[in-house]
């Protein structure tokens, strides 16, 4: 047998509707096993419903209500399908739904969850015996708009069932925010290619995977309780176990959202407290990295959706600096590789072409200074660098080239083992600082830093990498730079070559080490003042290729240093006080 169609339900007014549209649509060898939770200790209207007989179909009354995930892991036992599907009780599935799903998945492989695209499914409208007047479907009617008007009492009310997709109302992607609750995408939606493509989660109501690999996983966790948390549970086992998680667009499944309450809302009760625990538990197995079977940490399904709203956005920098700094303990504990020993000291190196306001480059070398770590700086000529730092002198002349050796001699004269790039015009947060590579052989970049124009102070954000908030093993860094160094002085620079170590294809006749991504908890500010290196862009308009500007986020201030729209100069002389927040 391919499928079992796995179906739980509790109280469930539309049990028998959903078991005849899957038994009628299906068109490859496939079963319907239909749990009734609690059938025969209540007396509820819906607790025993009556169902079809049917060869495909086997019914399974729970004496006692075991919960909705306990009901579909016992489903999943009794499953003789390679296949197994879950379906919520309130749902319509597409023609051939069965042989579109299991031909996808013989293709994909052992390890891939499928979710149908899902339909808002329109179940019946209400008409009032009085006038004929029919409302959307709902709790029951108390009374007709229509019979009101005309002063007339109205009812009583019959259902007019349709059970048909609104093909209007589709949802391909999800997400699920910093607290790990369930999000619809609203922006940063996905380039969609192909008709079956990665999706970071779903509502829940339905997926599909193998039965062998359902088991692999543990089947649902019932510590979750009955229900909640669904659709994370199943995305997160799915892509942290080393496999995906997808959208099949060749078929789809419907669902009667229920969210009105009276009696039309869930069918299983879940109280407040219930869903509290639920997310709890969540929390504490997908933030903190400790289901058992996970190869990856959840750090690791963040970035590769990102942007996110709420993660990428500037509510979520925090709740995202903890999930990375929790991903990278866990790498470490996972695979302790030539990782940097814990005490290994940190240092920093300064660099500037001289062409800096003094006001800024004071602010932002007494920012520098507060972080306590001894500095080496590579100027030219006689720029201005504070006493108690290490200076190197370079005479040369403005440019890439002159930037790359500077760097290179600063790194060269540190004794740190681990170092942070500062330059002559970023503020620099203390919290960026705090960071300490997990490998000597990746380059990383903090990406919360903010633009501000000292103009007229608009600040901007968007997810980067720039040589600007570099940290990495020092000995890393002086290979690089020096093969770096090296090929530009032979055969020029080309803006192919990129800036950032670590983070350009071009770069792979010398550079074969990777990079990665931090978020410190509070923000870097890059002053654009106008004699910069490289060119401002203010407007989305002005990148070729709008992925290099995801996260796109315009704004008065800068989270956690104060308004620096049309105040720039009063908030420069502030840097360093009350303003800046720890």
């Amino acid at each position: 047998m391919d499928l079992s169609v796995i179906i739980p339900s509790r109280h469930e007014q539309f049990l028998r509707r959903t078991v005849e549209d899957v038994l009628a649509h299906a068109r490859g060898d496939t079963e319907v096993i239909a749990i009734v939770d609690g059938a025969t200790c209540s007396s509820h209207p819906w607790a025993n419903p009556d169902l079809p007989e049917h060869p495909r179909l086997r019914v399974e009354r729970l004496t006692t209500v075991v919960g909705q995930r306990a009901a579909t892991n016992l489903a999943a036992r009794l499953a003789r399908g390679r296949y197994v599907m879950k379906l919520d009780a309130h749902c319509s599935v597409a023609e051939g739904f069965d042989v579109a799903l299991v031909t996808a998945g013989d293709a994909l492989g052992h390890d891939v969850t499928q979710i149908p695209r899902m339909y808002n499914l329109h179940g019946f409208n209400w008409r009032c015996a009085g006038c004929g007047t029919e409302t959307y479907q709902g709790p029951t009617p108390c009374e007709c708009a229509e019979c009101r008007k005309q002063g007339k009492p109205g009812g009583p009310f019959a259902r007019n069932m349709l059970w048909a997709p609104r093909l209007n109302r589709r949802t391909d992607f999800a997400r699920f925010d910093h607290e790990l609750h369930f999000q619809y995408v609203r922006k940063h939606k996905p380039k969609a290619e192909g008709d079956i493509y990665d999706v970071m989660t779903s509502v829940g109501a339905c997926f599909v995977m193998r039965r062998t690999r359902f088991e692999e996983l543990g089947g649902l966790d019932e510590a979750h309780g009955s229900w909640g948390q669904f659709g994370v549970e199943i995305a997160c086992k799915s892509w942290l176990s080393g496999g995906r998680h997808v959208v099949n667009t060749r078929t789809w499944f419907a669902h009667l959202f229920r969210t009105q309450g009276g009696d039309f809302g869930f069918p299983y009760r879940m109280s407040g407290t219930d869903q509290d625990r639920s997310r709890a538990h969540s929390r504490a197995l997908w933030l903190d990295n400790t289901w058992p079977q996970q190869v990856r940490p959840l750090s690791w399904l963040i970035e590769k959706f990102a942007p996110l709203e709420d993660w990428h956005d500037p509510v979520g920098v925090a709740a995202l600096a903890r999930v990375q700094a929790a991903g990278m303990a866990w790498t470490r504990a996972q695979r302790p590789l030539r990782t940097s020993a814990p005490a290994s000291t940190k240092g920093i190196i300064y660099y500037s072409d001289g062409r800096i306001d003094r006001s800024i480059n004071g602010a932002v070398q007494d920012q520098i200074a507060r972080a306590g770590l001894p500095v080496v700086a590579c100027a030219r000529g006689t720029h201005p660098m504070r006493a108690d730092w290490q200076h190197v002198i370079m005479d040369a002349e403005r440019g890439y080239l002159t930037m790359f050796r500077q760097i290179l001699a600063a790194l060269e004269a540190s004794t740190a083992d681990v170092i942070f790039h500062c330059e002559h015009d970023v503020l620099y947060h203390p919290s960026h600082f705090d960071f300490t590579p997990e490998r000597d052989d990746t380059f990383y970049y903090n990406q919360n830093v903010w633009k501000v124009s000292a103009e007229d102070g608009r600040a901007l954000h968007y997810l980067c990498r720039q040589v600007s908030g570099l940290c990495a093993s020092r000995s890393l860094l002086i290979d690089h730079y020096r093969k770096r160094v090296a090929l530009v002085e032979q055969h020029g620079f080309s803006r192919e070559l990129g800036f950032e170590p670590g983070t350009n294809k071009a770069q792979r006749v010398f550079e074969t080490r990777g990079s990665e991504t931090w978020m410190s908890s509070g923000a870097n500010i890059d002053v654009r003042h106008g004699k910069n290196l490289t060119k401002t862009r203010w407007s989305q308009a002005e990148f070729r290729n709008k992925s290099t500007c995801l996260g796109w986020t315009e704004a008065d201030e800068v989270p956690g240093w104060g308004r620096t729209r049309g105040r720039f100069t009063e908030f420069l002389a502030g840097v360093g006080a009350a303003e800046v927040a720890a």
